[in-house]
Order: structure tokens, then C-alpha cells, then sequence
């Protein structure tokens, strides 16, 4: 069972960002007002591994996004590798092979595995072009039961399967939904989006949002909106 959550480190702010300067800049523009960040494939590419250790050398939590999906020996490889660099959490795509690889390459190490179910950006016409005969709703709800069978610690999932989600796994495991934009935000490439109180309401645990902070004029106000409103939600 997820242990008890404070409200702030419920936003995950996502580093989306072009280098490590950059990051670093938005990171010291945030202060105080954001305790967890994640670190995805554009970030990565930057050299910022590196900087997962420094966010977790400050004791800052972190997010490494990188969506593992390879054969189990390389699966289970890679995660003992990133198992060193002090963050929280790890993503994998939710295909059982891949989950089970990343669970035994976790090993005793404190990293928890998240396993994608279906990205935000896809809605149902994508799914079929790509070959799916299941509705979204049922994937996502077949790779929950896998993933809980498995013992992978965490989904990342749409909020729109929030509240369904949680009537599988139960407090057993962490929801992490992306997705997130605030009331006037562009949806962007985002397809299945909702507020923040809306997610956190709906069951979940934490919230990843990229955009609507690191592109604001202000991102610390932006940042300190959503806390705001993650802390309502929560009375």
C-alpha cells in the first residue's frame, strides 16, 4: 500500500526542457514550491541523469520518464542501472514481459516501478489505427490486473480511468496521472485531460504537469495555483 503522500509532492513538475542549463534555471526559478520533478526522453538525452542525482542529493524526489519496453534481459538491466540514481520512480509500458523484467531488476533497491497503460496523447481512433481491438477503457483495466499480479508499485494513466482504476487495484498501488491542465490551459497534444482538483477528486495520487509551468510567464505562480488547488481538493 502507497504510504502516506504529502500534498506538495503530489504535483510532479515535468522538465521539458532542451538542456541542463535550462533545467537547472527552471529548478532554481521553482524553489521551494515544487519538491518533485520529472526528468523524460528529451531531458535524458541532455545528460540529465545526472541531474536525478543532484535533485536527489538535495532531497528533491524525482521522476525518471523513460518508458522502458525492450526484451526482459535488457528491461531488467536497465532498470539495475537506474536503480543507482536515487529517484522514486521509473516508467515501463505496461506489456507483462516488460513489467516483470523491471520488477526483478529493481531488485531490494528503494526505485518503484510505473507501468504506462495507455498515453494521454492517444484517444480511441489511434488505438485502432494502431491495431488495438480493445476500447481504451478495457486495455488500460486489463493492464492494471496485470500489473497488480505482477507487483509493480504504480500506474500512469489517463484521469479520465482514474476512479475505475482504483476499484482494481485499490490503495495498493500509486496512480501518477498525466494529462493535467489547468482550467483555461490548452490541451495541447494531450487528448484525455482534466483539472487538477477534478484528478486529484477522482483517486489520484499524483499529478504530472509539464507546460502549464514551464511555459508560464510566472512558473512559480503557476506552480503555486496548482498546489493551491491540490490542496483543496484534498479538504
Amino acid at each position: 500500500m502507497p504510504q502516506a503522500i504529502a500534498p506538495k509532492d503530489r504535483l510532479i513538475v515535468s522538465l521539458d526542457l532542451p538542456a541542463l542549463e535550462a533545467a537547472e534555471a527552471m529548478i532554481a526559478r521553482l524553489g521551494d514550491s515544487v519538491s518533485f520533478y520529472k526528468i523524460g526522453y528529451q531531458l535524458v538525452y541532455a545528460g540529465g541523469l545526472s541531474l536525478a542525482r543532484e535533485l536527489s542529493a538535495a532531497g528533491k524526489k524525482v521522476f525518471i520518464d523513460v518508458k522502458l519496453h525492450d526484451i526482459g534481459n535488457t528491461v531488467m538491466h536497465g532498470v539495475e542501472s537506474l536503480s543507482t540514481h536515487g529517484a522514486t520512480f521509473v516508467t515501463v509500458h505496461a506489456y507483462p514481459q516488460t513489467m516483470q523484467a523491471a520488477v526483478e531488476g529493481r531488485g531490494k533497491s528503494g526505485l518503484k516501478i510505473l507501468a504506462v497503460t495507455v498515453l494521454t496523447s492517444y484517444n480511441q481512433a489511434d488505438m485502432e489505427a494502431a491495431g488495438y481491438r480493445h476500447t481504451i477503457a478495457d486495455l488500460v483495466a486489463i493492464r492494471a490486473r496485470q500489473a497488480r499480479e505482477i507487483g509493480v508499485d504504480g500506474l500512469v494513466c489517463s484521469p479520465e480511468e482514474v476512479a475505475a482504476l482504483r476499484g482494481i487495484v485499490g490503495d495498493q498501488m500509486s496512480l501518477v496521472t498525466p494529462g493535467i491542465r489547468p482550467a483555461g490551459s490548452a490541451a495541447g497534444d494531450q487528448k484525455r485531460v482534466m483539472t487538477p482538483a477534478r484528478a486529484i477528486k477522482a483517486g489520484a495520487d499524483y499529478l504530472v504537469v509539464g507546460r502549464p509551468v514551464v511555459e508560464a510567464s510566472d512558473p512559480k505562480a503557476a506552480a503555486d495555483a496548482i498546489q493551491a488547488e491540490i490542496a483543496q481538493a484534498l479538504t
